[in-house]
Formats: C-alpha cells, structure tokens, sequence
C-alpha cells in the first residue's frame, strides 16, 4: 500500500482493510491498523475460505490473496479468530506457515484445527493457539482485544471489542439474538450495552440477512419441529446439517432418543465436530452413536441418521445414499430426509440432483420451505437496529456480505439515525481516526486456488488452460523428422475431448489428422528446418480444421522432433 504523502502520513491512524468477505459471502479476512500509513501496526481478524462452483474445475478451495501481507509480515501482530466456521478459519492452516503470528482462538476452534491436523497428516502444520474465550482481553501492539459472547450456528463463538488510543471498533463477527438456542452461549446483551457506555466509534457489522425483516427464529422452534417430524415418521429419519451445526446434532439426537431411536453419524467432517465437542462436554449426556455395521439389524423405525452433504457435495454421504453407493447404509421408499440446512448460492443444481436421486427411491423429501427445520445463525433487521440501540456507534461499516446485502444493511443503518455509514469493499483501506471516515488507499487482494496440496494464482494453477480443456478438449501430435527433414514413419496423434466423428461421419481424428500432415507439406523443405514454424504451422492447421467442422478450436500441442 502506498501511503499518502501530506503531513497526514506522519500521524497516527486507525485503518480497517479488508481482503475477503466484503462483497460476497465467504472468505473473511479482516485487517486492523495502527499507526503512520508508512509504520502501522496489524492484526488479522479470521481467515477463511470460500468453496469453488463449477467454473473453477479442480479447484478444492478458494483462499484470499495476502500479499499485502507479504510486506507487513513484520508489521502483523496477531490473529483473532471468531468461529471455527470454514469462512471465518479455513484458510488458516494454508496461510499461517508464511505469517507465523500468535493465533488467538476458542477452545472448539483448536480443537477441530487439530482434528483435521491429524486427518490431513504430514500435509498441515501444527498451529500454536492461544486460548481466548468471551471475557478474555489481550494486549498486542496498540490493540487491545476482548472477546464478547454471541449466539451462533456453533460452539463458542465470540465479537471483538477492539480498543485503540484513536477510538474503539467491535467487530460483531457472526452472530445473532436467540434467547433459546440449543446450545449456549447467548449474546451478551448486557456487555454490549457496557461497551456502547464505554464509547464505540465504529460497529462492523454481519449483512447476511439484512434483506430480512424480523427476528430470526429459535432454534428452540427447530428443535421442537425436528422432534415432531422424528416421531411421526413411520421409516428411517436421515436429516443432513452443516457439521458443525453442534447444536443441530444435539437437538437431534435428543428428539431421537425420545422417540426410542438410535443414531447414526454419517461423513468425516461430522464425526471429527462430534469428537471434539464429546472431548469439550459439549454432548454431556447424550447416548453413544451406532456403528454403520449396526444399521441393518436395526428395525427401520428405530433409527435416526445424521449426515454430511446438505450442499451437495458429491463425495459426501447424502449424495451416495442418493445414488445407492454405500455397502452398509441404504434409504429405501417410505424413509425420510430432512434437509436441515440452507442452500448456499451455487449449490441449488448439485442439491436438486441429490433430491431428484432420492425421489426416484421414493423417498420423501422435507425442506425449510415445508416446515421449520432450520434458521440462520446471523441477524435479521431487527436485530441489527437492537445491536446499535445497544452499542451507540458513530460509524457502521456493514460487512460480511454481498452487494445486495451491504446496501441494504447501510440503508437501514442510515434510516436507523446512523449518520456514517461508508461504502466499502475488499481492498479498500478505510479510515476510521482522526478526521472523515472515507477510503483513502487500496491493498493488493484477490483470490489465490488450493488444488490437491499446492496453492497459486489463476495462471500458476493452470485453470484458465483447465477451463478451456473442459470445453473444447485436447489434441496431442508427435513427429519425428530425418536429416533431410521428411517425416520418419507415422506421426502419433491423440485427441482427448473431441468428438468421435464429423457430420459426415468420418473420424474426426483422422481429418484433423491430415490437415496437419498437409500444413508440414506445405512447407518448402528449406524452411522445415525451422523447428518452431512446422510447430507452430501444423498447430494451426489443426485448431482451424476443427473450427472448420466443428465450431470449436481445440487446445493442441505438438512435439517436433529431428533425429
């Protein structure tokens, strides 16, 4: 970042920037900072990821682009995490070895960071973290930092109250006002209302629902329709959650133990959320799960499955039960999936084509838009205006969304007295102190792609050539010339992608075949001796044929050899 060069360069500020989460939904990476544009000081609120759609193949996950950081390393004093949601910590374990700053986190989060440390094996590197809870305040640089209870879709989440000596910014993270949750802890009205007396100069604020009038419902309300629906199902119960929805499991789990059910836990992810929160009392006095051996012995109106795949996701356990593809477990007509989740823009097609699978078992299929088996973990309008009522900001940055729901977030701010609401976006280095609150810089950021076990940008990763592969296919020539520069026996080719035949019903190979032959023989021998131009000649033969016929050009490659 390049700093300003008035006399405003020299004095102290407080910055917020950030580098994902802001203009889309996931990603999270905030950055706070203190200090002389040319000498501040960091810290790093979250890092997370964001999960490719189908226009990045082979991609396992999107991660913000910290270059920024790249120069401040030095600069960056710690990281503070608030959930142990994958957009709020997944990128962590990918991004932390070239930072190697103390790492701030609950209890739940490191636990499933170690988790899946021991999953993943030698692939992760082990992450010191330091315990940080609600009520836990901790000194770095010129921040001061405490944690602050909320309600959410998991275990021990927190905000932040951060404290500077230019003013104080809460960071609300994800949360929401339940006085009924399922599992603990409610947001800490009374604390919010103490930092509002103590004096906030700027509230960072969810969007997620801000499109939403109300109230978010109860997950209480959840529970007692999750019981209903378990009791009256004459087959098996298979419901699909977020996996770390540990209030989610626990609710079903107790519904089903009503009911004289027992459970069974289905997909990776859930078991390893499962072990931790056994590990943390979370699941005190529920009963142990069954084994997938176990399953077929047991009556079918005996049992309650809980499993991963409510995006989708074609590898996890909804989806093969969907396609009939796993040895112990099988759903049959009559049985029951409750979708207890919410589709994830993008993932409406992958979801469908689990229901459709299902329906065709005749099974019967029960989602939000039936009954009430599932509300969001982030705020309503109403809750939104009640957390300015209890803080009393002099800025609201709405975050954490994107662009339908930062503007509307920022015109409810606006309509709710907040005269300071300014437009912000990933990049953007907003000044919060001293003077107007505006944008007066842009960071480096973007997006970098994990695939397999390596992490790069667009073209270090190769998916732009992917993308075209995916559409157009591929086609491999290999010739050997001699001496005099004729071709030695028969080249090789290979056309992977590509239609078999053209609309006359020739081989198609074949025809792309000799449109390259005939490009090398085009060529006076003289010139042949130019290795690069009878490359260059028959590559383009051959994309312009296949455009000829097909209305397409093929990615080629050809080798030219001389012996």
């Amino acid at each position: 970042m390049i700093g300003k060069t008035s006399s405003m360069a020299k004095q102290d500020e407080l910055v917020f920037l950030p580098l994902g989460g802001v203009g889309e939904i996931g990603m999270n990476l905030a950055l706070y900072g203190y200090g002389p544009s040319a000498h501040r000081q960091w810290i790093m609120v979250d890092c997370g990821v964001t999960f490719p759609g189908p226009d990045l193949p082979g991609v396992d996950l999107v991660l913000p682009d910290i270059r920024f950081l790249a120069k401040e390393r030095k600069n960056l004093k710690a990281i503070f995490i608030t959930h142990a949601h994958e957009d709020h910590y997944g990128a962590l374990a990918d991004l932390w070895p070239g930072l190697n700053v103390p790492v701030y986190a609950s209890g739940f989060t490191a636990g499933l960071l170690e988790a899946k440390r021991s999953y993943e094996k030698s692939t992760m590197v082990e992450i010191p973290i330091t315990p940080f809870t609600a009520g836990t305040v901790v000194n770095v640089g010129p921040f001061s930092v405490e944690g602050v209870a909320v309600n959410h879709s998991i275990p021990e989440p927190m905000s932040l109250m951060i404290r500077t000596p230019l003013g104080n910014v809460i960071h609300t993270g994800d949360w929401k006002i339940d006085h009924e949750p399922s599992l603990g802890p409610l947001t800490d009205e009374a604390r919010f209302r103490q930092l509002g007396d103590e004096g906030v100069l700027a509230l960072m604020c969810d969007s997620t629902n801000a499109l939403r009038d109300g109230v978010s419902p109860s997950e209480k309300d959840v529970s007692e329709s999750l019981r209903k629906i378990i009791e009256n199902a004459e087959g098996r119960v298979a419901i699909t959650t977020f996996s770390s929805n540990v209030g989610r499991i626990r609710t079903v789990a107790e519904a089903a133990e009503a009911a004289g059910r027992e459970v069974l836990l289905l997909g990776s992810s859930l078991k390893r959320v499962v072990n931790v929160s056994r590990d943390l009392g979370l699941l005190d006095g529920i009963k142990p799960f069954i084994a997938e051996e176990e399953y077929g012995y047991i009556p079918r109106e005996n049992v309650v499955v809980i499993l991963t795949g409510s995006q989708g996701e074609p590898r996890a356990a909804l989806a093969k039960l969907s396609r009939d593809e796993m040895r112990n477990v099988a759903l049959a007509a009559g049985d029951t999936v409750v979708f207890s989740s919410r589709a994830i823009p993008g993932n409406e097609k992958a979801i469908q084509d689990i229901k459709n699978g299902l329906v065709e078992q005749g099974v019967h299929i029960i989602t939000d838009s039936e009954a009430l088996v599932h509300v969001s973990g982030h705020p309503r309008r109403n809750e939104l205006q009640k957390m300015y009522e209890l803080t009393r900001p002099t800025v609201v940055v709405p975050v954490h969304g994107e662009a339908t729901h930062l503007t509307a977030h920022k015109e409810l701010a606006e309509q709710s007295g907040i005269s300071t609401v300014p437009r912000v976006r990933n990049g953007d280095v907003l000044r919060l102190a001293p003077g107007t609150v505006e944008v007066i810089d842009e960071a480096p950021h973007g997006r970098i792609f994990k695939d397999g076990t390596l992490i790069g940008d667009f073209d270090e990763m190769g998916i732009g050539d992917r993308k075209k592969l995916s559409y157009v296919g591929h086609v491999a020539l290999n010739v050997v010339i001699d001496a005099r520069f004729d071709i030695i026996g028969e080249p090789d080719m290979v056309a992977i992608g590509l239609p078999v035949y053209d609309d006359e019903g020739d081989e198609f190979e074949d025809t792309l075949y000799d449109a390259a032959l005939s490009a090398f023989e085009s060529i006076p021998r003289a010139r042949r001796k130019d290795l690069d131009l009878l490359q260059e000649s028959m590559r383009r033969a051959v994309r312009s044929t296949a455009n000829q016929i097909w209305g397409k050009k093929p990615l080629v490659t050809v080798f030219v050899t001389k012996v």
